[in-house]
C-alpha cells in the first residue's frame, strides 16, 4: 500500500500540492485525474521522490521513499515520466534492458534478458526489437518505455500520462495492457490520466484533484456523478451508462 500524509509542494509563494493525505490500495488500477494544473503530476512525482516534497511523508509498504536506499527502493517502486528522455541511437532491446539496472548494475545476466523479453512479448515490440528509437513512431516509442518500465518488475508502477502520442486503437490497447499487468501480474498501477473515460472504464480507483487539492476518491462509480465531475472541473457533463460503465458526455 501507498500511504501518503499530509503532502505538500510549494515553490516560493505558490502551493501547487495542499496537504494531501490519501491511501493507494495495493493492486488494481488507481487513476488521477483532474484539470490542467491541478497537481497531479507533481502529486506523482512526489510519490516517485523525483520531486522533494515542501512537507509531509509517503511510504510503500511502510518504507519511508525520503530514507529508503535508491536500490532498494527502484526493486519496489518505477516511474514512467511525461518527459522522459534517453538516447535515441538505443535500440527497442537496449533501451528495455536498461530497466534492469537496479539489478543488474550494468551486467545483465541471462534472468535480466529474460525479463526484458518478457517486457518486450508483453507490449508486442518484437518486430521492433532491434529497431533505434529515433526509427520510431511516438506511439511505437511510449510502447517501448512502457515495456522498459514493467521490465524493471516492481510491485509499484507509476505512469504519468502513459496515452500521450498513441492514437484511439493503440491508446485503448495500451490501457488493456495495464489492465493485464495489474491483473495477471499482480502491479500495482497508478496512473495520471486525462481522459475520464479511460479512467472510468480501466480504473479500480480514482482520485480526483483540483488546484493542488484532493477533491474526491473512490470507485468509478462514486466518481463519476455530474456532481462530482462538476466538483473537479467546473463543468456540467452528461453521465451515461453503456454496457454497465459509466460514460461522460462532455462535448455538447
Amino acid at each position: 500500500m501507498i500511504e501518503i500524509s499530509n503532502i505538500r509542494k510549494a515553490y516560493a509563494d505558490t502551493i501547487v500540492v495542499r496537504d494531501v493525505s490519501l491511501q493507494i490500495p495495493r493492486r488494481g488500477i488507481t487513476s488521477i485525474i483532474g484539470s490542467n494544473g491541478a497537481g497531479k503530476s507533481t502529486l506523482l512525482s512526489m510519490i516517485s521522490r523525483l520531486t522533494p516534497m515542501t512537507a509531509g511523508t509517503v511510504t510503500v509498504d511502510g518504507l519511508d521513499v525520503t530514507k529508503t536506499p535508491s536500490d532498494v527502493l527502484a526493486k519496489r517502486l518505477s516511474i514512467l515520466r511525461q518527459d522522459y528522455r534517453i538516447g535515441s541511437r538505443l535500440t527497442v532491446r537496449d533501451l528495455v534492458e536498461f530497466g534492469r539496472y537496479p539489478y543488474s548494475k550494468g551486467r545483465l545476466t541471462a534472468e535480466d534478458r529474460s525479463q526484458a523479453d518478457k517486457a518486450i512479448g508483453f507490449l508486442g515490440l518484437e518486430a521492433l526489437a532491434d529497431r533505434f528509437l529515433d526509427e520510431l513512431s511516438g506511439g511505437q516509442r511510449q510502447r517501448a518505455y512502457v515495456a522498459m518500465v514493467l521490465c524493471q518488475d516492481t510491485d509499484y508502477v507509476l505512469f504519468d500520462e502513459p496515452l500521450n502520442n498513441l492514437d484511439m486503437r493503440h491508446a485503448v490497447g495500451m490501457m488493456k495492457l495495464l489492465r493485464q499487468a495489474a491483473d495477471n501480474l499482480e502491479k500495482t498501477i497508478v496512473l495520471v490520466l486525462h481522459d475520464i473515460n479511460f479512467a472510468s472504464c480501466y480504473s479500480d480507483y480514482i482520485v480526483a484533484m483540483r488546484d493542488g487539492v484532493l477533491i474526491r476518491h473512490g470507485s468509478p462509480d462514486e466518481i463519476m456523478t455530474r456532481e462530482a465531475i462538476r466538483e473537479v472541473y467546473d463543468m456540467d457533463v452528461d453521465i451515461r451508462d453503456i454496457d454497465g460503465r459509466r460514460i461522460a458526455v462532455y462535448y455538447t
